[in-house]
């Protein structure tokens, strides 16, 4: 169950980082086009004078910087990145002698515009984008005012070429959001189906307690005039019974929610297993498991005591996911079990492996985002208890539980 945490290279790039990175490499295309290189008979386009003088050389110094600066700020001011962006374009494209704002010359700003989209609010990327156009626009217009041909195409293939980035990051911003609200939705889903789950297996408690009191009260009834002796055993267990019942209740139904039964899906069947298994059935869901491939080795530490019916039942079923997990996440052939009975006042779980890890989008979360540890945790917070999931220092995954005891719940 141990999640790797290596993150791709492409990822580690901040976004500053791209943003400089497609600026220099514009600002090398550009030098390619004047350049005459092997195979070619002249180079694609004619260098300007200005580029070649020490005014031209100087601007795309001053571009450069302005650029860096810009890819600088993207990550923490991206507004203000974006305008240094901007203004880097416009005196790159000036000793270039070209009729509009080459795409090279575009490249970083369309990276910004990508990621203000991708990470701020909707209005100001709508801005940044606005912003962007109208540069475009501003400056075809400053051409045409000053009487200087202009080159329309050029800029509206720049101008989609911005709109298409922008699109994109409002598209991967969409995408993150509706990602963060399927997990909250399955997150609350799975905690429903849990509770769900605990209400029917409580039901099922209470069934069979509430039978015995029925059966002691009518062998009392019976028995009470010709042997009191009887008769007072069996109110003995009516009294026990009812008590651990209304103790069990107190401890979970009032921390459960109302919900449709139809709502959740069924729980999944425990071939093999009793109908209300309890910690008593772990070597039984060892055999289980072990048939899947995975030996788990179980190890109780103490004495164990009588435990109650709810308590009992959510300890195992904290174990059974624990050890399920293992199966499907882990990668690892073995996993170990520790029952703690040694503190009166608690029951100590204890699931361990020494997996390889899964997959980062498929392994469980030391949040408790993951369904399983949902569920788990969910439990063990009804008992009012403790619950951790993560990482063994030394490999592999662990997780543990302590589940508070009532009062003369344990042997003495």
């Amino acid at each position: 169950m141990s999640a790797t945490t290596s993150v791709p290279l492409l990822r580690r790039v901040t976004p500053g980082g791209w943003a400089a990175t497609a600026w220099l490499a514009g600002l090398l295309f550009t030098v390619l086009l004047r350049v005459r290189l092997p195979g070619q008979e002249e180079a694609d386009v004619m260098a300007g004078v200005v580029i070649l003088r020490w005014d031209g050389i100087t601007m795309l110094l001053l571009a450069t910087a302005l650029a860096l600066y810009g890819a600088r700020l993207l990550s923490r001011r991206p507004a203000a990145a974006l305008r240094h962006l901007l203004a880097a374009a416009v005196v790159g494209s000036t000793p270039l002698g070209v009729t509009a704002i080459p795409m090279a010359q575009y490249l970083a700003v369309d990276v910004a515009l990508y990621v203000i989209a991708a990470a701020r609010p909707p209005r100001e990327a709508r801005r940044a984008l606005l912003l962007a156009l109208g540069v475009l626009v501003a400056h075809l217009a400053v051409r045409l005012l000053a009487g200087w041909s202009v080159g329309t195409t050029g800029a509206l293939a720049v101008a989609l070429t911005a709109a298409v980035a922008w699109l994109l990051g409002r598209s991967e911003q969409q995408n993150r959001a509706h990602a963060a609200r399927t997990r909250a939705q399955t997150a609350a889903q799975a905690v429903t189906s849990e509770r769900l789950r605990i209400a029917r297996e409580m039901h099922d408690t209470v069934a069979h307690s509430m039978g015995i009191v029925a059966l002691q009260a009518g062998a009392a009834r019976r028995v009470i005039d010709t042997r009191p002796e009887q008769a007072r055993q069996a109110l003995a267990e009516i009294e026990t019974a009812s008590r651990e019942t209304l103790a069990g209740l107190r401890r979970m139904l009032g921390a459960l929610r109302t919900g449709e039964p139809d709502a959740a899906e069924p729980p999944a069947a425990d071939a093999g297993l009793p109908e209300m298994p309890g910690l008593a059935a772990l070597d039984r869901l060892a055999e289980i498991t072990a048939a899947a491939g995975v030996r788990v080795a179980v190890h109780r530490v103490g004495a164990p005591g009588p435990l109650p019916q709810d308590i009992d039942l959510s300890a195992f079923r904290v174990v059974q996911e624990s050890v399920t997990n293992v199966v499907r996440h882990s990668g690892a052939d073995s996993c170990t079990v520790t029952v703690d009975h040694r503190d009166p006042e608690a029951l100590l779980l204890t699931v361990e492996d020494r997996g390889r890890g899964a997959a980062p989008e498929r392994a469980p979360r030391h949040d408790g985002t993951g369904y399983g540890l949902v569920g788990m945790r969910e439990r063990v917070t009804l008992l009012y208890g403790e619950f951790d999931a993560g990482a063994r220092p030394g490999g592999g995954f662990r997780v543990t539980a302590r589940l508070p005891l009532p009062t003369g719940a344990t042997a003495p």
